[in-house]
């Protein structure tokens, strides 16, 4: 990917580069500046350069639970610890690890990224995966990476993703309210409105599955597989798990039809749910309450909102879960 960037000023002074690209080439300087200014987020490097990676995505990430528990499967790295997902920049190669997953009786999930941050140690580019992206979302996604450089906890995925998506969403709204673009900030609100109740019903859907593997709650909130022997034989689960997951398609097809048919989230009904899909969802959102409100607490000021948030990222992964989830 380094190899192909291209400085962002080039393009935008090249009469070859699209004028649709160049519009967004902009709005991504815009944005990077307000990050700086505005959000008080580490700009840096990133953002200076745009790739084309001439696909979708830019990383396949791999997501695994056993098929009777929500407990999501981990791995270690150097660096960042023990992470929910292993990343992969060939589709081939994500697929292959997750069917070898499968075979060992794993829900398996392999999802498209198309951003990534790689917390500092480069500056991160531009990519033809994200940049066509509307307004709102794009101001969101970029935020969202930037934030990952202000505060990031080794070995905790929820809280950093968490953390991330309540400081894209936040500053998606503070960059459209300060642009003035009515319609851009209610196209986005809508969206998030719809997103939230995507998420509740994901949620429901968790609860409802965790009960029926017998799952128990660590002090943190997080799922555990139980290591009580189950009564119900494994047919018999496997049909529940199976109505609990039609309902769920169900349920999306009535709330669907209250959005007026708005169609953002039949990709991800498109193909087969599971355990470890549904905890792709929570991992973003289980603990955005509660960033949301550790925001509010501190009025709104960003600086002493990152100030808080650091701090609980230097407690234990218990702690600071326990705390985000009953605030």
């Amino acid at each position: 990917i380094l190899v192909h960037e291209q400085p962002i000023e080039k393009l935008l002074a090249n009469p070859q580069t699209p004028a649709r690209l160049k519009g967004q080439l902009q709005l991504v300087q815009q944005l990077r500046a307000f990050a700086e200014t505005n959000l008080k987020l580490p700009v840096n490097g990133h953002y200076r350069k745009y790739v084309d990676v001439h696909r979708a995505f830019v990383v396949w990430n791999v997501e695994a639970a056993p098929e009777f528990s929500l407990e999501p499967k981990s791995w270690w790295y150097p660096f960042v610890g023990r992470l929910e997902y292993r990343g992969y920049f060939s589709e081939g190669s994500a697929r292959r690890y997750g069917s070898r997953l499968e075979k060992k009786g794993n829900d398996v999930h392999v999802g498209g990224v198309e951003a990534y941050s790689t917390l500092g140690s480069f500056a991160d580019p531009v990519l033809n995966t994200f940049i066509l992206d509307a307004e709102g979302d794009l101001a969101e996604l970029i935020f969202h990476e930037l934030a990952h450089d202000r505060v990031f906890a080794r070995g905790d995925t929820d809280f950093n993703e968490a953390f991330a998506t309540s400081v894209g969403q936040e500053g998606a709204r503070r960059w459209l309210r300060a642009k003035g673009d009515s319609t851009a900030l209610e196209s986005y609100l809508a969206h998030l409105r719809r997103n939230d109740q995507f998420v509740h019903l994901i949620a429901q859907t968790r609860e409802q599955l965790a009960a029926l593997y017998g799952d128990e709650r660590t002090e943190g909130g997080k799922v555990k597989a139980t290591k009580n022997k189950r009564d119900v034989p494994v047919e018999q689960l496997r049909q529940q798990k199976k109505r609990i997951l039609a309902q769920l398609q169900q349920d999306y097809a009535q709330l669907k039809a209250k959005w007026g048919g708005n169609t953002e989230y039949d990709g991800w009904f498109a193909h087969p749910v599971n355990n470890a899909k549904l905890n792709s969802v929570a991992a973003y959102y289980d603990l955005v309450p509660g960033f949301d409100r550790l925001l509010e607490l501190n009025s709104g000021d960003l600086a002493k909102f990152y100030d808080a948030a650091k701090r609980l990222s230097k407690e234990p992964k218990k702690t600071r879960q326990q705390r985000l989830r009953t605030r």
